[in-house]
């Protein structure tokens, strides 16, 4: 007999069905061999019965322990399996939250350098016009009038 194979083993209402039918046989069985008690080939056929029933439920349940143990074996791979997997998605989500770490502290450092850059050349774009409109130019700022020989034409005028 075969049986369904469900999530968690077997099919429990086909395991019953066939355990009421196989005992319901033993039964009959043994109402025969009581009957005839006295007729020794009946009692012949009837021993032979009662082995081979013997026999199948030894098979059956000599098959469903292997494949309890398959199955047990199968349970503990599916296992392993997943535990793998797990620890492999744990480190991809490691992963990625560091390179998003590293990104973003990448992202922070161009906007600053950014600003600071954009900031200079406001200072810069500021100090032209200030030049530009005549404004007073401090002494200390180098400009290329700082760069003539002394003695020059506006010292002979006043000589």
């Amino acid at each position: 007999m075969r049986f369904s194979v469900v999530e968690t083993g077997y099919d429990q209402r086909q395991v019953d069905s066939c355990l009421d039918e196989l005992g319901i046989r033993l039964v009959r069985l043994a109402a025969r061999a009581e009957s005839a008690a006295g007729a020794g080939r009946e009692w012949d056929q009837i021993r032979e019965d009662a082995t081979h029933l013997c026999d199948f439920l030894r098979r059956r349940t000599a098959v469903v322990d292997g494949e309890a143990a398959a199955g047990t074996a199968a349970e503990r791979e599916a296992a392993m399996l997943l535990a793998q997997a797990r620890s492999e998605l744990e480190a991809a989500r490691e992963e990625a939250r560091q390179v998003r770490e590293q990104a973003y502290a990448e992202a922070v450092r161009a906007r600053r350098d950014f600003e600071a850059a954009l900031l200079a050349r406001r200072r810069r774009e500021a100090r032209v016009d200030e030049i530009l409109r005549g404004d007073v130019v401090s002494p200390d700022t180098p400009t290329a009038a700082a760069g003539l020989p002394t003695g020059g034409a506006a010292e002979r005028s006043a000589a």
